[in-house]
């Protein structure tokens, strides 16, 4: 019982959940992201809100890197807290300017990516990662 209210941590079993939330949150990303990559493959009419007035396509295109190259990344621990930063402001846009009139059920998914990025670009990638591998040659 004790053990519950400790507030030490413990690194690998940090690292291990972090993990675990990398590979699971990116999968997921990456599920959402496949689709939008097909649409932008098709070459076809291209109906994708343009929140930043950069274009439907452009718009469409920065999704699919962040919700699948970024997503990638974050699975392998790679440059993890940078490419948390384009799903943030995905997150931030999905949630904020094209959901922002609907209720608060259809933002509810968003919200939680959101979260979980904000928590990854503070936490970093843990142990079991490609950043840590880079991080320990550079201490020699």
């Amino acid at each position: 019982m004790i053990r519950l209210f400790q507030i030490t941590r413990k690194e690998n079993y940090l690292s291990l959940i972090t993990l675990i939330v990398r590979l699971t949150i990116a999968a997921l990303m990456i599920g959402h992201g496949l689709p939008k990559l097909n649409t932008l493959l098709a070459g076809g009419v291209i109906e994708f809100p343009d929140p930043l007035g950069v274009g439907s396509t452009f718009s469409l295109g920065l999704a699919v890197f962040a919700e699948i190259i970024c997503s990638f990344l974050l699975a392998i621990g790679l440059a993890t807290r940078l490419a948390s930063i384009p799903l943030i402001v995905t997150m931030l846009i999905a949630v904020f300017v094209v959901h922002a009139a609907d209720a608060i059920d259809v933002k509810e998914m968003g919200i939680l990516y959101l979260l979980i990025y904000l928590f990854l670009l503070a936490a970093g990638s843990g142990k079991f990662s490609i950043d840590n591998l880079i991080s320990k040659k550079d201490r020699y």
